[in-house]
């Protein structure tokens, strides 16, 4: 009765706060994914720039299986030693102090705005406010969903937290017109908009930002839960800058799959939380912790890093040589591996675009008039070809 239960009813169980193409994946290999009817798929996603490292990586699921046969939980009343060294490994990597560990990106977000309220009654403000950029995206619980800067996304949900306002993404007077302002206390910001389809801002953006929250005695925090862990060809897209932020956010290729969210802050940031101040069930778990751990090794081992760019290198190029001529094509966006087409929609149909890729065995993201991509780190020039070939079809068809 209750297999006869399970399989007599598909979706009529869960909340309808998803709408998913018909199709369903049951395994995945590198860039490809497998359907039920065995059907192949190249995930140009990485699960929205999650598996980085590709579906079922050896060694990290290797790392799974090691740490389950050991240990899956303990609370964090308890030191947790995958997760000291863990904290070590990225507080070294990204030049900060403490790491708090979450379960995912809203949730590092979360611990970087509850970091900036208890900043702000430091400096006996009552009332803080952070900037944070317009078609931003931070997360969907109450304050990250407040501090995006998208009305689709917040659409239902007011009233919103107030203590947010959003300004213009890559204009540094945007930001610096609120100098005067004494209720300001952070600046918070993605280094690349990728929810937005993929927005590079001029190279020296993140510096002037930088330049003006020192001036003002604000934190200024970059959310890499999307831009992070390699996927612009750097470990993290501020290094690009030469610089570092008070608070750091990342998740997604963090774990490669398992769910893991860490907020990094250095300096009068990383002492902000004190004991029962914020606190997390499963964060930093010897689980997650320890695949972490091992995504880390893999980027050292594999030289990822090195792939990025090269591949970077020839995704740019090929695109731009085969779409040069496309009336529907407006710009290529590329930096690293996140790679966005912008689209002229009097000339193309971008709502039809997402059915189209998937009936050709493509996974990609619409945002916008934008096609968002955001392939595995570990992708070959000849599974590039292969994407290019898609990309072209989609389009010119």
């Amino acid at each position: 009765m209750g297999l006869f239960y399970f399989f007599g009813n598909t979706m009529s169980n869960l909340m309808s706060n998803y709408s998913p193409l018909d199709v369903t994946f049951t395994s995945g290999s590198g860039c490809w994914l497998t359907d039920t009817s065995g059907k192949k798929y190249f995930d140009a996603l990485s699960g929205v720039g999650v598996v980085n490292l590709g579906h079922c990586h050896p060694k990290v699921t290797e790392s799974i299986i090691e740490q389950s046969q050991k240990l899956l939980h303990t609370s964090n009343w308890y030191r947790i030693e995958r997760q000291e060294e863990l904290a070590v490994r990225l507080c070294e990597l990204a030049n900060m102090d403490k790491v708090f560990f979450s379960n995912s990106g809203a949730e590092a977000n979360e611990t970087a705005i509850k970091i900036a309220r208890l900043f702000a009654r430091q400096k006996n403000i009552d009332m803080p406010v952070i900037l944070t950029a317009k078609e931003s995206f931070h997360g969907r619980t109450m304050a990250t969903l407040s501090a995006t800067g998208n009305s689709k996304v917040q659409a239902g949900f007011s009233p919103l937290m107030s203590e947010f306002i959003h300004v213009d993404f890559d204009d540094v007077e945007a930001i610096k017109q609120y100098r005067n302002n004494k209720n300001i206390v952070a600046v918070m910001l993605e280094p690349i908009q990728g929810e937005a389809g993929v927005i590079i801002p001029q190279k020296d953006y993140l510096n002037e930002v930088n330049a003006v929250c020192e001036e003002n005695d604000w934190l200024f925090i970059l959310d890499e839960v999307q831009s992070g862990m390699g996927r612009t060809g750097k470990l993290f897209a501020h290094q690009y800058n030469n610089l570092t932020p008070d608070v750091l956010c990342l998740a997604k290729g963090l774990g490669n799959g398992v769910p893991i969210g860490a907020c990094l802050a250095r300096g009068k940031a990383s002492e902000m939380l004190l004991p029962g101040s914020h606190g997390s069930t499963f964060g930093g778990n010897p689980l997650v912790c320890n695949v972490a751990l091992r995504v880390l090794d893999v980027f050292e081992e594999d030289a990822i890093l090195d792939n990025v760019n090269a591949i970077s290198n020839y995704v740019n190029n090929q695109l731009k040589k085969n779409l040069k001529d496309s009336s529907a094509v407006i710009q290529i966006r590329v930096k690293g591996l996140m790679i966005g087409i912008g689209l002229d929609e009097s000339t193309i149909d971008c709502t039809k675009l997402l059915q189209k890729a998937l009936e050709d065995g493509l996974l990609i993201n619409i945002a916008g008039n934008s096609i968002r991509m955001l392939p595995p780190l570990v992708i070959t020039q000849q599974e590039v070809d292969i994407l290019i070939k898609k990309i072209i079809k989609l389009i010119n068809t």
